[in-house]
Order: structure tokens, then C-alpha cells, then sequence
């Protein structure tokens, strides 16, 4: 079976977050399982010379965007036994930022028709066209209303994984007609709530649509977590199917992970007791002994709940004898927020602007306890990286959250959870977990019950698998 995965971007070649991740992990995955999954995704300026002096260019072309003829040049690569291409056109990529940019419904209008017209010129045609997120959902409308007509495509089937619901890819009504250029009479499929919606696009035209965790999948029909497209995804519900995301455990893995300090694993932890030395002195912490370190790894917005942090975090570092680490950047009420807070509880608390790769494995290595008590939370993988590293997660019962860590209070699960989002119920979370940390023996057996938790790519490539086979016996 032959599957193309469609990104706007994927690691190592171009990062913005979770969806690189998966672009990556994920064919990998299917590849380990004889699936021949390629990825595509658009050539932008920022990829490292080190990629792209390696690319061959395979041919170029010419793609119809509404009235407009757009040149396209297809670049190819084989990187750790997996093909990538590249669609190629420097005045919609070559720019330093991803996404962001006035224009970002022509440019993935582009890139989205460009996918379709390059396979007939190269040697592949997959039986499952997997599309992602806004920015290529109009992949399965284009493949619905213009390309399936034609026999080379006919028997092509379309996936939609919607990664992040808060994200649509809205646009001004006039987009329908003048950028992405469908027949007047299809013109509805894109149209929703007075604007041009390529996610609505995606929910309406292809064969199967997939979110990344089962509780997600029930969550996105409900007004509160859909940002106003429940009633269409509501219509489709018969075909939408929620598979959690996994963890690269080539990277993420505390035996054999290089950016860490120490290696260590679920029969010989005492490293992690190393790491969480090393850490403190990098960030100027004090040597607090077993106190328990607890770290954050997150984009700094609202939706990772935040707000609950602000309100209660001064309580807690007053009430409980703990240090706390953040890594990462977004709105400044929060940075200076946290800046604010290390400046208040120096040696105890320490905030590190950005997102610096290594030190989130440091971290994850290093910490005790792992907070992440987000609104709302597709799938998440901080929480399954904590778990490997033997960090115990704190977390609202969201999304995927809810469907990796379930309670310990009954001594079988993996972390500790709180249901409303409120900033008293995480508190109370965070106060049962410090206190079972100084329960040593149970805390051990805790530790080593989330390191074993199997959260690799392995059972869920099988689901894509079983999804991608009944969509091709049909």
C-alpha cells in the first residue's frame, strides 16, 4: 500500500511544532510496517543549507490557482529511508516565517493543488492521500470536485487529520472565487459562517476524518471545543475516528537520549538523581536535595492553561517546599509573569525564555513532577515524554490528556489529574502529588509504572493502517 503524507512542515527540515513531529514520527512508523508513505510539504527558505544541497530537483511544472498559472518545482530527498519531496515556488516560500503572512490562503491553496498535479510527473501513486491540518485541507476538496473525475485518480482515497480544531484556515468570502477556484455550484463546501473555511472544506469532502485522541474526537462535537464547527463536524460524525498521537522513542528515550546528563532507565533510575543535580546548577537553583523539581515544557498561551498557573502559582511556591522550572515563550503577560516570579523566589524557581530543544530534554530527565493543566488539548505529548522520562504528569482530564494519564488514588494509574479548570482543583492536584512524592517506595513504584507506559508510534500505526485497508477495499 502507498500513502502520500501531506505537512506544511516536518522535522528535521522545518518546525513549528507537534505537527512537524508527527509529519515525521508517523511514516516512519508506517514504513516499519511495509506501508510506502512519502511526505510532501513546501520548500521554505528557512530549511538548513545541510538538507538542501542534497535535494535533486525531479521536474517542475505549472499549477492553476483560480485564473492564475503558478510555476512549481518538485525537489526530492531521501532522508533515513523515507522520500520527501518539496514543491518549490519562491514567491509563496521563500520568506523567513512559516505562517503569518497576508497572502497564506493563495500560498497553501498552491501548495494544496500543487500535491495533486505532481503525481502523474513522478514515479508514485498512492492508494491513500493523507492531508493535515488547515494548510492542506483542500487537498480532499480539490480531489473530490476536480481531480477524481479523471481516471489515474479515481481510486485515490482522502484522510483528514485534524490536529488542532482552534486553527480553520478562515478567509474572506471573496478567497472562493478568486483564489481557491472551485465551480460556483461547489462554492458551499468551502463557504461556512460568512467566510471561506478550508477545514470545513476537508470535514465535508474527505473519506475519513481523524483527530489525534479518542476524547478528542467526542470533545470537537461539542460547541465549547469546536470554535463554531460542531454542526458540520456533527453531520459527519459517522466518519470521524480519534487515534492518539505517539512518542519517537529514537529521541525520546532516557537510556539512550544524548542531550541528558546522565542516562539512566526504569531498572537503574539513581541517574535521574544526577540529572536533576546538573540541572539545578545550569539554571542557579539551589541544591535542594530530594526536594521535588517540577518542570514545565510549554508554548506560553492560554490554552495550556496558563491562566490557572497565574492564579494559584504564588500559593503554592509559599505552601510547598518545591523548586519549579518553565521552558518556553509566547504572550508576554506570561513571560513577564514568570520572570516576575523567578526574580520573587530565587534559587527555587526558574523561568527559561524560548524553546531550546536539549534543554526540554533536560528537563523532562531532570523533574520530579511534570504540570500540564491545559483548556484544551488535542493529543499532547509532553505528557507521554514525561512518563518515559519517569517525570509523573499532572493534568486536566482534556483531550488526549485524558486518554494517556489516568489517576493514581488507586494505585494503578500514572499521574495525577483534576477535572474542572479551575485553579484550585490543579492545586489540590499538585499538593496530593508532592505529597506522594515523599512517600518514597510508592513514588518508585509510580516512577517505574509511567516509564513502562507504551506510548510509541507502534500501536497507533496499526489503526492508521486498519483505516487506510478498509478505505481501499471500498
Amino acid at each position: 500500500m502507498k500513502c502520500l503524507f501531506c505537512a506544511s512542515e516536518a522535522f528535521p527540515f522545518m518546525s513549528s511544532g507537534g505537527l512537524a513531529d508527527v509529519a515525521y514520527s508517523l511514516p516512519c512508523a508506517l514504513r516499519s510496517k511495509a506501508i510506502d508513505c512519502r511526505i510532501v510539504m513546501p520548500l521554505y527558505e528557512g530549511i538548513p543549507e545541510e538538507f538542501k544541497s542534497k535535494m535533486k530537483l525531479s521536474t517542475y511544472f505549472y499549477v492553476p490557482v483560480s485564473w492564475r498559472s503558478q510555476y512549481c518545482g518538485l525537489f526530492e530527498i531521501n532522508y533515513k529511508g523515507i522520500i520527501y519531496y518539496f514543491i518549490d515556488n519562491e514567491y509563496y516560500f521563500k520568506r523567513p516565517e512559516i505562517y503569518g503572512h497576508f497572502d497564506d490562503a493563495e500560498r497553501f491553496a498552491f501548495f494544496s493543488r500543487a500535491i495533486l498535479e505532481m503525481l502523474p510527473k513522478i514515479d508514485f501513486k498512492p492508494d491513500i492521500i493523507h492531508a493535515n491540518d488547515w494548510q492542506t485541507a483542500l487537498v480532499p476538496v480539490y480531489q473530490r470536485l476536480i481531480y477524481s473525475h479523471y481516471e489515474y485518480y479515481s481510486k485515490m482515497k482522502t484522510v483528514f487529520t485534524i490536529h488542532n480544531i482552534h486553527y480553520q484556515g478562515k478567509f474572506d468570502k471573496s478567497v472562493i472565487k478568486d483564489i481557491v477556484g472551485v465551480e460556483e455550484k461547489d462554492s458551499f463546501i468551502v463557504h461556512y459562517d460568512g467566510c471561506t473555511n478550508f477545514m470545513k472544506g476537508a470535514v465535508e469532502t474527505a473519506d475519513q476524518i481523524i483527530t489525534v485522541s479518542p476524547t478528542y474526537a467526542k470533545e470537537i462535537l461539542n460547541s465549547w471545543f469546536s470554535y463554531g464547527l460542531h454542526h458540520v463536524l456533527q453531520k459527519s460524525e459517522w466518519k470521524i475516528v480519534g487515534i492518539l498521537n505517539g512518542i519517537d522513542t529514537s529521541i525520546y528515550n532516557p537510556e539512550t537520549d544524548i542531550d541528558i546528563y546522565e542516562n539512566y532507565s526504569v531498572e537503574d533510575l539513581p541517574g535521574k538523581t544526577i540529572n536533576k543535580k546538573e540541572l539545578r546548577l545550569r539554571l542557579n537553583l539551589d541544591d535542594g536535595g530530594e526536594i521535588p523539581l517540577i518542570g514545565m515544557v510549554t508554548r506560553l498561551v492560554e490554552d495550556k492553561g496558563l491562566e490557572l498557573v497565574k492564579e494559584v502559582l504564588d500559593k503554592v511556591m509559599k505552601t510547598e517546599n518545591i523548586q519549579f522550572v518553565v521552558l518556553g515563550s509566547g504572550l508576554k503577560e506570561y513571560e513577564h509573569f514568570f520572570d516576575y516570579m523567578q526574580g520573587k523566589y530565587k534559587g527555587r524557581f526558574s523561568f527559561c525564555h524560548g524553546f531550546v530543544p536539549e534543554l526540554s530534554h533536560k528537563i523532562y530527565a531532570a523533574s520530579d513532577i511534570f504540570l500540564m493543566p491545559s483548556k484544551f488539548e488535542p493529543c499532547g505529548i509532553s505528557q507521554m515524554i514525561a512518563l518515559k522520562y519517569g517525570s509523573i504528569p499532572i493534568v486536566r482530564e482534556t483531550g488526549g490528556l485524558f486518554d494517556t494519564i489516568k489517576d493514581s488514588g488507586d494505585q494503578k494509574g500514572n499521574g495525577f489529574t483534576f477535572k474542572t479548570y479551575d485553579s484550585l482543583d490543579m492545586m489540590n492536584a499538585i499538593k496530593r502529588a508532592v505529597a506522594g512524592y515523599w512517600q518514597h517506595k510508592g513514588w518508585e513504584i509510580l516512577v517505574k509504572r509511567a516509564m513502562m507506559c507504551d506510548n510509541s508510534w507502534k500501536n497507533s500505526a496499526n489503526k492508521y493502517i486498519d483505516i487506510y485497508k478498509n478505505l481501499v477495499d471500498k
